[in-house]
């Protein structure tokens, strides 16, 4: 049996007004975990000074993570699925 994953709605606002539209996921529903990792991921493209906060880093649904992001929640702890204006 899988563990459920909990995916919440993010959206980033870099310091050039670009909104980066993505999912964080992990297996906490913690919306503060949930926001640091975002934070985190967003240092690892470049974007350290992008905004996240917790009016647009909100839960959205829980669901049982498919392979390839299970895999990266268990490596780091959450995994990212890009949605818009994310680079590739």
């Amino acid at each position: 049996m899988m563990p459920i994953s909990h995916v919440f709605d993010t959206y980033a606002k870099t310091s050039k007004g670009k909104t980066l539209h993505f999912d964080v996921v992990l297996d906490d529903q913690d919306q503060q975990k949930a926001i640091n990792y975002a934070k985190e991921w967003l240092q690892t493209i470049g974007e350290t000074d992008a905004t996240v906060t917790s009016e647009n880093c909100y839960f959205c649904h829980s669901v049982e993570a498919p392979t390839e992001l299970r895999q990266q929640i268990n490596a780091q702890g959450y995994a990212i699925y890009k949605l818009e204006g994310c680079p590739k």
